[in-house]
């Protein structure tokens, strides 16, 4: 009985890491085929049918490249911190909501939030020890943009706690069995998808990898599987925030067929915008993140504490 304990979430587990991988494979041909009809031309369409199989070729060129690496270079922290990098953004697809409870999250907010701060540490690992000054740079500007949209997260996060009144995912679902989230706090839902485009260094906020004045930067030395590494972890994390937007925003039944759709019309919306919107200007970003976004989501936990206290004084 302990053994089966042990093996049926260990295969559960297998099962989730291989899903998200394939996942994150057709969300990368997704998102050329979306750029290419947007910038009028087609996107991959020679490898299999329609470009079916471009990402699988992709990977088996990237992954049988030699490894470089700067002689310069801190060796050990700038091998691992890519494995690390996609570790943990596997290992946050740990609190996805599931009924049959495969982890018995109750905590699994906070386990979001440790995760994600995780994060910073592996690309200001990676820029750092490139040691050189564009790597270091784009793993700096990285790190102040993921701390700086880190405290709104959180905060919008600390909102829905206090209204669902835990910290387990799961509440999510049949709190929003008759109205979504969404329709009840629409501003907090806008915030909370250009919050997420921030934290995932994705267009307009990709200032990790600001290619017109840093080449490539906290990356910029990785190459073959080093690079596909980095680039694994950084769509996972795509996903897994598309996830996250469905599950606290618009009702969170896993096992809907729904869900998936919501989920992949989310991650459309990350390269929609992407293909629509020039980069912002750094100094801008902070000026959201700390003067708009950081006095938005107080005003919105203050809102919501006041509604608890509010109903609460009815019930009693």
């Amino acid at each position: 009985m302990f053994m089966l304990d042990f093996f049926l979430p260990f295969i559960s587990s297998l099962l989730l890491v291989i899903c998200v991988m394939v996942g994150v494979a057709f969300l990368t041909l997704l998102e050329r085929k979306v750029l290419g009809y947007i910038q009028i031309r087609k996107g991959p369409n020679k490898v299999g049918f329609n470009g079916l199989l471009q990402p699988f070729s992709d990977a088996v060129k990237l992954f049988t490249k030699e490894q470089t690496y700067p002689i310069m270079s801190n060796y050990l922290s700038y091998y691992f911190s890519p494995v690390f990098s996609l570790f943990l953004s596997l290992l946050i697809w740990l609190c996805i909501p599931y009924f049959i409870k495969l982890y018995s999250f109750n905590l699994g907010v906070l386990f979001f939030l440790c995760c994600t701060s995780l994060g910073v540490y592996t690309v200001m690992i990676a820029g750092w020890s490139s040691n050189t000054n564009y790597a270091l740079l784009g793993g700096l500007r990285a790190v102040a943009q993921t701390i700086s949209y880190e405290v709104s997260l959180a905060l919008i996060l600390l909102s829905f706690v206090f209204l669902i009144e835990g910290y387990n995912f799961l509440s999510f679902n049949s709190y929003q069995e008759y109205m979504w989230f969404f329709v009840l706090c629409f501003p907090l839902a806008l915030v909370w998808f250009t919050s997420s485009l921030a934290e995932t260094n994705r267009t307009p906020f990709d200032f990790a990898e600001g290619e017109s004045e840093l080449v490539s930067g906290f990356n910029v030395e990785y190459s073959s599987g080093g690079f596909a590494l980095i680039f694994l972890a950084e769509y996972a994390s795509i996903l897994f925030m598309s996830m996250l937007f469905v599950v606290i925003f618009l009702g969170s039944d896993v096992y809907s067929f729904l869900f998936y759709i919501k989920l992949a019309f989310l991650s459309f919306l990350f390269i929609w915008v992407r293909g629509t919107l020039p980069r912002y200007r750094y100094d801008k970003l902070m000026y959201l993140a700390w003067k708009s976004f950081l006095p938005f989501s107080l005003n919105y936990l203050l809102f919501f504490i006041g509604v608890k206290i509010f109903f609460l004084s009815f019930l009693i």
